[in-house]
């Protein structure tokens, strides 16, 4: 379905996660084709409420609880479509499963019962090689979203732009950018916010992109962070200031945390955070190939017009800002380790 295709029949939709600023961009694309949104927030988060789309309908409730999902979130009316921007603000594993899986888990229940036939649910690209708690608690809710019966697109998007402009700033401050290995250790196809959000939409209304898992990234090849770095450098007129960082750091800081979180419990989740840096300063975010274990940049699918290019030159020239939201302590460890996709 084109982005100019007609406008569908308006359906009314019941969205998760929609502060963050993937929920924001999808919030918009769903009013900009007619639809009814009912955004369910928790009540902690009125301060963000100011930066949702006009004609979204606010609620307030906790979605860890399944009777306020029901009473606070659909309130015994009617909905035909659940859409979910929904994630974990840390990646630790009690938070992980709390909300990646428990909280969609009730969600998808009360959906059900409130005559939901459709899910449209952002996942991540980085689930296909689960080596990370957060990852697991999304791959069980997948399951559980596939067995449901109802209708669905599971969509996994690569990097997001805000989560490859960790160090803007310290490279305009005159420091260097910094890359584990050579820099070229990984790559991805990243994919703006209004892209992203524009594809939401489509998904609820192209019978193409239902019942299927959707990998899907923006437009131009794949980078890897050598190239974001050289990119940004050229945009600023400098020459290249790259520094590179042996991906055993990380490795050590891993086992003084987990050996640390044997004793206190607070470092436990210290480590995990660690563990994610290094699994996206060495794992691309790009689609799998299971046959040969490797990621392929060519299968990897690409949307919308907006490139990390242009991103950067809205940063620089001050008409963007990061906003990592909600998510900003989950967020700035992984950019550290050249970026993010997750949905967070």
């Amino acid at each position: 379905m084109s982005e100019t295709a007609p406008l569908p029949a308006p359906r009314r939709i019941l969205m998760l996660g929609a502060t963050g600023t993937i929920g924001q961009a999808t919030a918009r694309a769903l009013l900009a084709r007619g639809h009814e949104v009912v955004c369910l927030l928790r009540p902690r988060g009125t301060r963000r409420q100011a930066r949702l789309p006009d004609g979204a309908v606010l609620r307030y409730g906790d979605v860890t609880d399944p009777q306020s999902l029901a009473r606070d979130g659909f309130c015994g009316e009617r909905f035909d479509a659940l859409v979910s921007c929904l994630a974990s603000r840390t990646g630790a594993p009690r938070d992980a499963w709390a909300i990646d899986h428990a909280a969609h888990s009730h969600a998808l229940a009360a959906a059900r019962a409130a005559g939901v036939t459709q899910v449209v649910l952002l996942s991540a690209i980085c689930v296909q090689r689960p080596l990370l708690a957060f990852q697991q608690a999304k791959l069980a809710f997948e399951e559980e979203l596939m067995r449901s019966g109802l209708d669905w697109s599971i969509v996994r998007p690569t990097a997001f732009f805000k989560s490859l402009s960790g160090q803007v700033k310290r490279v305009q401050e005159g420091r260097p950018f910094l890359v584990f290995g050579d820099g070229t250790l990984t790559a991805c196809k990243p994919i703006s916010d209004d892209d992203l959000g524009r594809y939401m939409a489509l998904c609820l209304e192209d019978p193409a992109l239902r019942n299927r898992i959707l990998p899907i990234g923006g437009p131009g090849p794949a980078l890897t962070p050598r190239a974001q770095a050289e990119m940004l450098f050229r945009l600023m007129g400098r020459p290249p200031k790259i520094r590179q960082v042996p991906v055993a750091l990380l490795d050590a800081i891993i086992a003084v945390l987990s050996l640390g979180g044997l004793l206190l419990p607070s470092l436990r989740d210290k480590a995990e955070l660690a563990r994610i840096g290094r699994y996206y300063a060495t794992e691309s975010m790009l689609v799998l190939d299971p046959a040969t274990g490797r990621y392929d940049a060519e299968a990897t699918p690409s949307f919308g017009t907006e490139t990390l290019e242009d991103f950067y030159r809205q940063l620089l020239a001050g008409e963007a800002t990061v906003d990592l939201g909600e998510h900003a302590v989950f967020r700035e460890r992984a950019v550290t380790a050249e970026g993010s996709p997750g949905n967070r």
